[in-house]
């Protein structure tokens, strides 16, 4: 299994809440790690739960340190769910699923760029916005070879190893992006269809200023695919929403800020050019 020296790729961007561990439900914890959010899914007294990403390279230990705090360390999780397979989501991957020996999913599309078949498109630093943006072109898009220790999510969108979530394929940022929802309380891991915070600036990623924004622009290559899947979130009325980038979001600044996204995606979230943008 080839790691394609993820753990070198590192960047040196950070935000002021990394490493802090959000208690956003009784169940659901979100912990920031550097720019990305990894979320842990699951009752502590339970000891079932299930790890939603994996951080970015070298973030291992810290992802491991807080779980184990939460769950204990004879409980590792039921399984690994990736909303995608971008560098800054699956960069400690293979070293916790060495450690935990946990089965990873992901969805069908996402395939080739998890088992060495193909890299990502490479990020597009000529879309307008921040530095981030500017910068983009030093991010890693190979992608990593999970053989066969990667499997496809079920067809009938169950979550493995948690009962009560589904997952929806939220296409756009990449071909086999997914997010989670759970109907009983409306709570949504959007992962990188949607986040709180402009992740084309610099500043704001530093700040981690609040701000219902599309998926990072200078990585996402399927604009009308995007919008659609920002529409069909923003359907569900999510009471709570935790991104792959930014602050969990609920109540009033995600109900409008969620709409507002989703009514004017073209002008809020679209590039107006750039190599992905028709």
């Amino acid at each position: 299994m080839e790691d394609h020296h993820l753990n070198e790729k590192i960047l040196p961007m950070t935000s002021v809440t990394s490493g802090e561990v959000r208690k956003v439900r009784e169940d659901i914890y979100c912990l920031s790690v550097q720019i990305v959010n990894v979320i842990f899914l699951g009752l502590p007294k339970s000891g079932t739960w299930i790890l939603v990403d994996a951080g970015m390279p070298r973030s291992a230990e810290i992802i491991k340190k807080n779980a184990e705090a939460i769950y204990g360390t004879d409980h590792p999780p039921a399984a690994i769910i990736l909303t995608h397979g971008h560098f800054d989501h699956v960069g400690a991957l293979i070293e916790l699923m060495e450690y935990w020996k946990a089965p990873v999913y992901a969805h069908i599309k996402e395939m080739p760029y998890l088992t060495g078949q193909e890299s990502y498109p490479e990020p597009d630093p000529s879309v307008e916005g921040g530095l981030v943006a500017k910068i983009s072109w030093m991010f890693p898009n190979e992608g990593i070879n999970l053989d066969e220790k990667i499997q496809p999510l079920p067809d009938d969108q169950s979550v493995p190893g948690l009962d009560g979530w589904k997952w929806i394929h939220t296409p756009g940022h990449t071909k086999g992006h997914i997010s989670l929802f759970r109907e009983s309380d409306r709570s949504l891991i959007a992962g990188d269809a949607f986040v709180n915070v402009r992740q084309d600036s610099l500043y704001k990623v530093f700040t981690q200023e609040r701000e219902i924004s599309g998926p990072p622009r200078y990585l996402t290559t399927d604009w009308e695919a995007a919008k659609q899947s920002v529409r069909w979130l923003e359907a569900l009325k999510p009471k709570i929403a935790v991104t792959g980038h930014g602050h969990p979001a609920e109540g009033e600044e995600l109900d409008i800020g969620l709409s507002k996204l989703a009514r004017e995606f073209d002008s809020l979230a679209k590039p107006d050019h750039g190599k992905y943008v028709e």
